[in-house]
């Protein structure tokens, strides 16, 4: 086990500057949009459930003609069912490990280059699993854990019993310290051995699917993100029109990259308002 103080490697809350109001979303920036990203949990849910808004509001931009990528931690069994049945045109899953896409009714799938072998990585997810179960009380895998291939999810805050986010800090840490990339979503830690996210992997796929580079300033115009949590915080980074949903203000003290933007409602609803703003410009 590493020598190492969890206390001295957690990140600090600071006060942190906070989006601009969707409504400044200049109009000539939506007009550029082609690209649709987004979050799934508390992005498109409110607990733990899919709001209708934000459903119906995948199936507007799918039947208006832009490409829809979901970007999410959640698993490769449950990405299975979402490029099977929602309206969208990949989803990239398990913070950037994999995306799936149908081709002529069938699934395909591409990987990232440094995602390697995850039957090479699952002793090592487990065994700094079996730590922050020890050294984080209350933590838990996650229910959903059966139906991932490369990454570990710690639950914190899916279900009973509820842990703060400074808990998720320090399950956060621990994983860091024994050489794992991790990140916290808004009710999972997630943990992975590899050099990606969610950002490197949205580039690998407009790459991959659409011969379009994300180091393209022209290119990163044209994409939006939405999400709401510090998992999000690679795609804030990196795209000039990116939003956060209304929740993802009380996230703000954990993040040092916010979106440019955010919404006036929260979850669903506020992803249903968000492309409200972005069809009526392309009208």
């Amino acid at each position: 086990m590493c020598e190492y103080s969890v206390a001295t490697e957690q990140r600090s809350r600071h006060t942190p500057e906070k989006p601009t109001p969707l409504s400044e979303w200049p109009v000539s920036h939506r007009r550029g949009i082609r690209f649709v990203l987004c979050d799934i949990d508390d992005t498109l849910t409110k607990e733990n459930r899919l709001e209708a808004s934000a459903f119906d509001a995948l199936w507007r931009l799918h039947k208006a003609g832009f490409v829809v990528i979901p970007v999410t931690g959640r698993p490769a069994g449950w990405c299975d069912a979402i490029i099977r049945q929602w309206p969208v045109d990949a989803v990239i899953g398990e913070n950037g490990a994999f995306t799936y896409y149908l081709e002529n009714g069938v699934r395909r799938e591409i990987y990232h280059p440094e995602s390697g072998d995850p039957t090479k990585t699952r002793e090592t997810l487990e065994r700094i699993a079996a730590r922050v179960f020890r050294e984080v009380p209350g933590t838990r895998m996650a229910k959903d854990q059966p139906f991932r291939l490369y990454d570990y999810a710690v639950d914190f805050r899916e279900e009973p019993p509820f842990l703060d986010f400074d808990d998720a800090e320090r399950i956060r840490a621990i994983c860091e310290s024994e050489g794992a990339e991790a990140k916290v979503s808004s009710i999972h830690v997630n943990f992975w051995i590899g050099q990606y996210d969610k950002r490197s992997m949205v580039a690998y796929t407009l790459n991959q699917l659409w011969n379009v580079s994300i180091d393209d300033p022209e290119v990163r115009d044209t994409v939006l993100f939405c999400g709401d949590s510090p998992n999000d915080e690679p795609m804030f980074a990196l795209l000039p029109n990116s939003c956060g949903v209304a929740n993802v203000l009380e996230m703000l003290p954990f993040m040092s990259s916010p979106p440019t933007y955010v919404t006036e409602a929260p979850h669903g609803e506020g992803f249903a308002e968000l492309v409200q703003e972005l069809l009526v410009a392309h009208t």
